[in-house]
């Protein structure tokens, strides 16, 4: 079941550039094993979002409209010094 899911989760790491496949894909990699179910599932919700809004996000022009996505964006900014 898990492994399914990580794989669901890794297409979905795909976006329409390779800038926010790395972002998207490294938290994936790197803190998903480790997160709580809460943050894994807004985690999964956050990337229902459209890229222009993520790349907004991510470069600090503006600020996810949920605070649990806004953990996880901060993270991603602050593990790649953005």
């Amino acid at each position: 079941m898990e492994e399914a899911r990580i794989k669901r989760l890794r297409w979905r790491t795909r976006r329409g550039t390779r800038e926010l496949d790395a972002l998207f894909g490294g938290w994936l990699d790197e803190r998903f094993a480790a997160a709580d179910e809460s943050a894994r599932m807004a985690f999964d919700e956050l990337l229902d979002v459209q890229d222009p809004d993520l790349w907004d996000w991510v470069m600090g022009h503006a600020r996810a409209p949920r605070e649990d996505w806004q953990a996880i964006i901060d993270d991603i900014r602050a593990r790649h010094r953005l």
